[in-house]
């Protein structure tokens, strides 16, 4: 009887969970995307179909299908499927995994698979829990996360697992998640809905890769638009912008998406494409990112690579901190372009930042150098014997040869004009 009423409360949460939930990919064939690790004869989707996965972190952005994955891996499997949160789960639902895991293991030799969502949210002490049943091989770990497992993840669970990056979607394959949910008529929205062309593209821009929020803003949409006489909604442009009226792309002040940007912004003006420079500051800018860590980045950018070709362009960087600092966000952004552009547009030269780098190498693996006397401070006791200092300013142009580099350096050229 408990079971009857469990299987029926199943069905109703099945029907009225949301269209995200409720179009998840069964199989693998209707698995959308994510195709160079999850097409025909890769890797990762044999061992799901052989059923001979070992433990991996699926590594990716919010609606890729880390967790469709996981369920597919569920539905397909002869192991027993556990899946754990690490929002709500601790140490002693881990450690009561692997028990039973243990346990099944010795009575009827099933493995068992432990599904863990968000696994970046767990301590350091949640995944050391794990890590002997992952090396034994008592348990296989799926882990799903959003954050870059090298850095969130201990390494000795790394080292025992496979990292699977997934990407977002691309625009093609939301386009085709949206259709799919406007033709079944069973889970999806076939035959109670239909989508302008306008509405679909307004969907698939604002969903920036991220299939959840596409069938989120596809139901708020069809929740919104008027019934017709047959008992259709007919979903416009309209009805989409009012549930989607702006869009978040994706935007970490910490994770990859951070380190991506900014090295796409610093190698923009780098390339002297002031364009493209400006599009990764409002990359950057609509994600909130710290204005006083965007002229900073500038500020390096003037020496490192404009340099000697234009020195004024250290003193317009140096501008744009003291803007960042003093005015803020959102006038500041007006600076920052300002400095941006000039940077881009800059004749470059790295001689400074080669010169520097390659004394510091000769200074931390060469030898000790002792300082030429004529140069020493004449100071120091002894210093009348030391030869004469040749004073340049007493010399026609103010310069005269002589020794300045320590003994056995002489000749050495660190700073070479134009990359001679």
């Amino acid at each position: 009887m408990e079971d009857l009423f469990s299987e029926a409360a199943e069905r109703s949460l099945e029907r009225t969970a949301p269209l995200a939930a409720r179009m998840r990919p069964r199989t693998l064939d209707e698995f959308v995307g994510q195709r160079d690790v999850l097409g025909p004869g890769t890797m990762l989707r044999s061992a799901i179909e052989l059923d001979a996965l070992s433990s991996v972190i699926l590594y990716g952005p919010a609606g890729c299908g880390k967790t469709s994955l996981a369920r597919i891996i569920a539905g397909v499997t002869m192991a027993h499927f556990t899946e754990l949160s690490a929002v709500s789960a601790g140490v002693k639902e881990v450690r009561s995994a692997i028990e039973a895991a243990r346990d099944r293991l010795g009575q009827s030799g099933r493995r068992t698979i432990v599904f863990i969502d968000e696994i970046h949210r767990f301590s350091k002490s949640q995944q050391d829990a794990l890590l002997h049943a992952v090396e034994d091989r008592l348990i296989t770990l799926i882990g799903a996360t959003t954050e870059n497992p090298f850095f969130e993840v201990n390494a000795p669970l790394i080292s025992r697992s496979r990292v699977v990056s997934l990407s977002p979607l691309t625009d093609d394959d939301i386009r085709e998640i949206v259709h799919e949910a406007l033709a079944d008529t069973d889970r999806g929205l076939g035959g109670r809905a239909t989508l302008a062309t306008e509405a679909e593209d307004r969907i698939v821009l604002s969903a920036g890769g991220d299939a959840r929020a596409a069938l989120t803003s596809l139901e708020l949409a069809a929740s919104v638009a008027v019934i017709d006489e047959s008992g259709m909604r007919h979903v416009t442009f309209e009805h989409v912008a009012e549930v989607t009226q702006t869009r978040q792309l994706a935007y970490d002040k910490s994770g990859d998406v951070h380190y991506d940007v900014i090295s796409a912004f610093i190698k923009s003006m780098r390339g002297s494409d002031p364009d493209a420079a400006v599009y990764w500051l409002a990359r950057m800018i609509d994600g909130g990112e710290d204005p006083k860590f965007i002229a900073r980045r500038m500020l390096i950018f003037a020496s490192e690579d404009v340099g000697m070709a234009d020195s004024q362009a250290l003193l317009i960087a140096h501008a744009a901190v003291k803007a960042a600092e003093f005015i803020g966000w959102p006038e500041c952004r007006i600076n920052l372009a300002h400095a941006v552009v000039y940077l881009a547009l800059a004749p470059k030269s790295n001689a400074a930042y080669v010169a520097i780098n390659e004394a510091l190498t000769e200074v931390r693996q060469g030898p000790a150098r002792a300082v030429p006397d004529h140069l020493r401070d004449r100071r120091r006791p002894g210093a009348d014997e030391y030869p004469a200092y040749k004073y340049p300013h007493g010399y026609p142009g103010a310069t005269v040869e002589q020794q300045y580099l320590p003994d056995g350096l002489e000749g050495t050229r660190f700073f070479r004009p134009g990359g001679e």
